[in-house]
């Protein structure tokens, strides 16, 4: 399982990148590989406001149908429109090419309360 050292992390396993005010939301190597084949991916309109802990959208797997829940509170600016075209990318290029929204933040704090890469390994290595 690949964990960015430059990412954050959710419990529910996201990541986040944060640039400025402006942070990109994906979910990890370790959810993508335990949901199996994502066949389908549902987000949020540009616009939306969403609150940390929230669901902002879906993923359905061969598996099962997945909530994806806001690591963090504020507006989505842009989402991955490509991903709504190739679900697929979330199990070949969950960092790269799959991320899936991107939220101007409401409260830079926020950041700080999810799991650094160290924390976040600790985490998948107990599951």
């Amino acid at each position: 399982m690949e964990v960015r050292n430059n990412l954050r992390y959710s419990e529910d396993h996201e990541w986040v990148l944060v640039e400025n005010d402006i942070a990109t939301v994906g979910i990890s190597d370790f959810a993508q590989d335990a949901m199996g084949d994502v066949v389908f991916v549902e987000l949020p309109e540009v616009g939306s406001n969403l609150d940390a802990g929230q669901p902002f959208g879906v993923v359905e797997s061969v598996k099962a149908v997945s909530d994806l829940l806001a690591p963090l509170s504020g507006e989505v600016v842009e989402i991955n429109e490509e991903l709504l075209d190739t679900p697929d990318s979330v199990n070949s290029s969950p960092y790269e090419d799959a991320w899936m929204i991107k939220i101007k933040l409401a409260d830079d704090a926020q950041v700080e309360a999810l799991m650094d890469a160290e924390a976040y390994r600790s985490c998948i290595a107990e599951q």
